[in-house]
């Protein structure tokens, strides 16, 4: 390079040094936050129109107070967010409570849509809203007992002992440890087994309805009082068999979670056709009340794609809050949590926040 070189012509050797980008030193800017006046726009293969916008962090986020100079750095903002995001579920006002307990059957029979991670979150949520929430863990995997943190190992009394051998569910319920109002009745490896051992029961398919509404805290409001159960989630494994119809028949009401991609719409079909045949010959009142899009990718088409499908298809029944992907949501079943509790700022638990509010508003409307 020579001395006469310009600025353009190559690199500089001259003693000015560059000014430094404004991230990551400055919190206010990140690379997400779109091109800056000198940063040209970086083209992405999505659509040309935007994508339905997703109700999370921008809408529920925390706004956090101004901090002292010597406070002002990255990890500190970070951590007065997190704080104050924890706090808040206990800042939050309580929403009105149902007349009557709502049981939901949270079913699909593909695997992988999110169906036991919805359970928990939005059991959760609802607590963290005031609501009294009880869960069935009525797969064998046992992976919504893991979540809520409630021991679940070969012997602990579960929802074998209920369906099986008939024991009240009162006595095989256990509290949540870090969630208050939330409740579980845990899922053994026994349960496995039951489908075949119920074969020969008379009224194989309605065990679980008689198990929960012989319950003394579900019911209405009347008769049971303050200290009633508002939610019961009843968390199916993946598949059509003898656990899901009995949790068919013991609930009132459906929540269908629907991965966004392709394939979670083609076994959609079959599962609405069991829902019609229980419905026409084992319990009238099942109601396909909410549809739940999950692991959504508004950078891609095929998630919007998806998400119209299905809200042209079911309507109103489906929540205008869509759960994105995130890492969050993943890894908080490997420390016994839900994300409401493991990262309460995170995108994934605000999504279910809303999720769960907009679940609240709709039973009251109903």
């Amino acid at each position: 390079m020579t001395e006469n070189a310009g600025p353009g012509d190559g690199f500089s050797t001259g003693s000015e040094t560059p000014p430094e980008r404004p991230y990551p030193q400055n919190p206010s800017v990140s690379p997400q936050d779109g091109p800056t006046q000198d940063e040209p726009a970086v083209s992405r293969e999505t659509d040309a129109q935007a994508p339905p916008r997703v109700r999370t962090a921008e809408d529920l986020a925390v706004t956090a107070p101004a901090f002292e100079d010597d406070h002002g750095t990255p990890l500190a903002r970070a951590a007065e967010h997190s704080v104050l995001a924890r706090t808040g579920a206990r800042m939050r006002p309580p929403m009105g409570r149902p007349e009557q307990t709502r049981v939901f059957v949270v079913a699909n029979q593909k695997g992988g849509v999110g169906k036991t991670t919805s359970t928990v979150n939005i059991a959760a949520a609802l607590a963290q809203l005031g609501q009294r929430v009880l869960v069935v863990d009525l797969d064998p995997q046992g992976n919504a007992s893991t979540a809520l943190g409630v021991e679940h190992r070969r012997g602990v009394a579960s929802t074998y002992d209920a369906l099986v051998d008939g024991v009240p569910l009162a006595d095989v319920v256990s509290a949540c440890p870090e969630v208050d109002n939330l409740w579980a009745v845990p899922a053994t490896i026994d349960l496995a087994g039951a489908e075949i051992e119920l074969v020969s029961v008379v009224a194989r398919e309605s065990r679980l309805r008689k198990a929960i509404h012989g319950h003394p805290l579900i019911g209405a409001a009347a008769e049971v009082g303050e200290e009633r159960f508002d939610y019961v989630f009843v968390d199916c494994p993946p598949s059509l068999g003898l656990l899901t119809l009995n949790a068919l028949v013991a609930g009132d009401e459906m929540l269908i979670p629907i991965q966004a991609e392709y394939y979670a719409l083609e076994g959609l079909g079959q599962l609405l056709e069991t829902v019609e045949m229980v419905k026409a010959h084992l319990n009238q009142r099942l109601d396909v009340s909410t549809i739940l899009v999950t692991m959504y990718d508004a950078r891609t088409r095929l998630a919007s794609g998806v998400a119209d499908e299905v809200r042209e298809h079911f309507g109103d029944h489906v929540l205008r809050t869509t759960i994105p992907r995130s890492v969050r949501v993943s890894e908080a079943p490997s420390y016994g949590q839900t994300v409401m509790t493991y990262d309460p700022g995170s995108p994934g638990a605000l999504s279910y926040l809303e999720a769960a509010r907009e679940i609240a508003l709709q039973g009251a409307n109903r």
